[in-house]
């Protein structure tokens, strides 16, 4: 090879080498989730909102301390609920889920309204202020029933029964990354608790 050849060699080289770096550098952290029917909303995001789960919209209640009915009856011999209380905690249970499926069903609808608007470009300033406003009012709406049920659930339990339930939950003993309770998927646990 001549040393015309080798050094064009290592200049293209150089050149592409730079090229992927450069475009490494801007790809985006959403790359795969073009192909979302809806865009803001992955499968489990979904699937949480259509079956009234939590989809964390109870942290701040669950975090402090203050549980809900769903872990609650999932744990309930390990903490010994009563019969009684299991019916009342159970009745807690069916009433959130009650309200919390047909908001979170809206929610998906909403936001399914939203992408379509920016996918079919019809999205104008006075759209998005609506669309978002009804967004936000359900997704309080959906938040309020959770974190309401998370306030009276404890009503029905004893201080023994809510220091159990934040023990097997694994709050408080040590580093939650390292230790998902029992029945948890330790993915979404680890992603819950921001885990590296």
């Amino acid at each position: 090879m001549s040393r015309f050849t080798i050094l064009m060699f290592i200049v293209l080289s150089t050149v592409y080498t730079n090229t992927i770096n450069a475009s490494e550098e801007h790809r985006s952290k959403y790359v795969g989730q073009e192909k979302r029917l809806i865009k803001s909303l992955s499968q489990n995001d979904i699937q949480q909102l259509i079956s009234g789960k939590g989809w964390g919209l109870a942290k701040a209640a669950e975090l402090n301390g203050v549980p809900g009915p769903s872990h609650i009856l999932q744990m309930k011999s390990e903490i010994f609920l009563s019969k009684e209380q299991e019916e009342k905690i159970q009745l807690l249970f069916e009433n959130m889920q009650y309200k919390a499926i047909p908001l979170g069903k809206n929610l998906i609808e909403l936001e399914k309204k939203l992408n379509q608007s920016f996918s079919n470009r019809s999205i104008t300033s006075g759209l998005l202020s609506h669309q978002l406003d009804a967004i936000s009012n359900v997704r309080k709406q959906l938040r309020y029933v959770h974190l309401h049920t998370h306030l009276v659930t404890p009503t029905v339990l004893t201080a023994q029964q809510i220091d159990k339930y934040n023990q097997l939950r694994g709050y408080g003993s040590g580093d939650p990354c390292n230790s998902p309770p029992k029945g948890h998927d330790s993915t979404l646990w680890k992603q819950h608790n921001d885990c590296k």
